[in-house]
């Protein structure tokens, strides 16, 4: 019955889909060398569109993912890919307790069964978006894979995953404008200068 419910939402959402746009503004993103590895920390105010927050409330869950990539700039070619990290989000709402659920797994949910998942509950919509788009210290590469003496660039990025969604939803949103891209910020790393690097342990 429920799972019968789950698709007479979903039909129902479908015929409603219009172009619309899901913003995100985002704060700075700050990049912080620590002796373990690199650490990124952003801030993004959510706003997802009508039709994703119609689909919440209907007991629909929305899924999100972070991605971070850090390359190494090259001057003769494009950056070198030296680490990739991401963050999987699933933000449903439980109509009984009129409650908001949020869980964080490092990988995909339909393989969450090789890693953690970290869970956490809300009374407020607006504060499970602000958990959603909080980021503190996000380890995002390792030590060894960034080289002091060279500039790198690390590209953020937070969307919508719309492969984790009912089959219904992926058929007639991917690709429309609005689900797809929420959030895309590039910075640059620089190199540490050389007076740190001397004091630095020699690998």
């Amino acid at each position: 019955m429920g799972a019968c419910r789950c698709l007479l939402a979903c039909c129902l959402l479908l015929s409603q889909v219009q172009a619309q746009v899901a913003g995100a503004e985002t704060g700075e993103m700050q990049l912080e060398r620590a002796d373990d590895g690199l650490y990124l920390s952003a801030n993004l105010q959510l706003d997802l569109p009508q039709l994703a927050e119609d689909a919440l409330y209907k007991g629909i869950p929305m899924f999100f993912v972070a991605e971070a990539q850090v390359l190494r700039a090259r001057w003769y070619w494009s950056g070198r890919l030296v680490s990739t990290a991401s963050r999987h989000f699933r933000l449903s709402y439980q109509p009984l307790t009129r409650r908001w659920r949020l869980n964080i797994s490092a990988a995909p949910f339909r393989n969450s069964g090789l890693g953690v998942v970290l869970g956490q509950s809300f009374d407020d919509y607006a504060d499970a978006l602000s958990a959603i788009g909080r980021f503190s210290h996000w380890k995002i590469a390792q030590r060894n894979e960034i080289a002091a003496d060279a500039v790198h660039l690390v590209d953020f990025r937070f969307r919508l995953d719309m492969s984790q969604l009912p089959r219904l939803f992926q058929i007639d949103a991917v690709g429309r404008p609005g689900w797809d891209l929420l959030a895309s910020y590039s910075q640059r790393l620089a190199p540490v200068p050389a007076q740190q690097q001397s004091a630095e342990p020699v690998r």
